[in-house]
């Protein structure tokens, strides 16, 4: 593992429980548009918790589910027992050669060393696969959001594609979708969403509890006791499908393979209109 992976390991080693209590789910809008709806091969990376573990399974896909966090691990399969899955960090995945359909990751690509977990994306991935990164990030627009992004830290109040896979030889055109949904919170789930987060975390014991009360005197000014409260989410999603090169992927059955098409620009993936409306295509390289 790299260093920042060793420092997510770490982190949420410490606070699992907190972070399987206080982060919220993701839509089936996000999910479906990442993978699909009919039946895939999916190996998840990073996959804490189990919380997009179970919306994957929900949709009909079959997951195996890595996680370099052994206690993130242990809640996955308490929740999740009869799933497969393996204590692996994303730059050594426990895969075949071309031998997955997709490969998804939420709320952990920031920490991977990603131009290694790249290369190994591609290399598990089968032809016509496809890479698909997600994060939820706090809608700051509400100014009781905005309040504890001061409170905790605004490292997910906005996310852009990664620059790694935009420019990436390996994956083609980068495409983009966001769904806006909601988090009923209380009191307590506030603090644990709080705690959860590595720049809490990782505080000194009294420094993290001073931010824990004032994680705590936002809910009293703004919360509605044990009716709790929403929470506004945007799922920031990017999907991309791995490049095909007769030298680094078996072609197709029935496809033919020239010379040239080493040479040959890389064309975008076909689109699924049953998928996705209207995504917008990036491509700065």
């Amino acid at each position: 593992m790299n260093d920042d992976l060793h420092r997510y390991a770490r982190s949420f080693d410490n606070v699992a429980d907190a972070y399987d209590r206080g982060r919220p789910s993701y839509p089936d809008e996000a999910v479906e548009w990442l993978v699909g709806r009919e039946q895939k091969s999916v190996l998840e990376v990073g996959a804490g918790t189990g919380k997009l573990t179970e919306r994957l399974l929900a949709l009909g896909h079959d997951v195996h589910a890595t996680e370099p966090s052994r206690a993130m691990l242990d809640l996955l399969k308490e929740r999740l027992p009869d799933v497969r899955s393996s204590y692996a960090a994303a730059e050594s995945l426990p895969a075949l050669d071309a031998s997955v359909d997709v490969v998804i990751c939420a709320q952990a690509f920031h920490w991977f060393d990603q131009e290694t977990a790249l290369a190994e994306f591609a290399r598990v991935l089968r032809p016509g696969g496809r890479v698909a990164l997600l994060w939820n990030t706090r809608d700051v627009k509400i100014p009781w959001v905005r309040k504890l992004g001061a409170i905790i830290g605004d490292q997910d109040a906005a996310i852009e594609a990664p620059e790694s896979l935009v420019r990436s030889t390996q994956f083609g055109f980068v495409e983009e979708f966001s769904h806006r949904h909601w988090q009923t919170v209380n009191r307590d789930s506030l603090c644990d969403m709080a705690l959860s987060r590595s720049t809490i975390a990782t505080l000194e014991a009294t420094a993290r509890e001073r931010k824990l009360r004032e994680v705590r005197a936002l809910y009293d000014d703004y919360g509605r006791g044990v009716d709790g409260m929403q929470m506004a989410w945007i799922a920031r999603c990017f999907r991309a499908s791995v490049i095909e090169h007769h030298w680094s992927v078996p072609p197709r059955e029935g496809a033919e393979v020239h010379a040239d098409d080493e040479e040959s620009a890389p064309r975008p993936p076909a689109r699924d209109d049953r998928e996705d409306t209207a995504p917008l295509l990036i491509d700065f390289r």
